[in-house]
């Protein structure tokens, strides 16, 4: 089983969710621990490299959760948010991409 990492306030961003989607986000997290894929999720190559988005419907709206599983043997979640458009956010974007760019310099280092 991979550990987990939440980077910046991701944790304290998925705590915000509701009780319903942050209980989905907690169950396609640990199957991402044990090496499955979440039941719903696309890639998100422009935030870095091997990062994907999970995507969870809620009665209050959409969430989304970054991470990236593809180093060593860790899950980073690099952001937590509602999604309240059809586009994702570019704030949401470049917040996850600095998370990941920070990322890829700590474990270089």
């Amino acid at each position: 089983m991979k550990s987990l990492y939440f980077i910046g306030s991701a944790l304290n961003d998925l705590r915000r969710f509701p009780v319903g989607a942050k209980r989905d986000a907690g169950y396609q997290l640990d199957r991402v621990q044990h090496g499955f894929e979440p039941s719903d999720w696309k890639p998100m190559s422009s935030v870095g490299a091997g990062v994907q988005e999970i995507r969870i419907k809620d009665t209050g709206g959409a969430f989304r959760v970054l991470h990236v599983a593809k180093l060593g043997n860790a899950v980073y979640v690099l952001h937590c948010f509602q999604k309240k458009s059809q586009k994702t956010a570019k704030l949401d974007l470049e917040l996850a991409s600095k998370r990941y760019d920070q990322l890829m310099k700590d474990l270089k280092a």
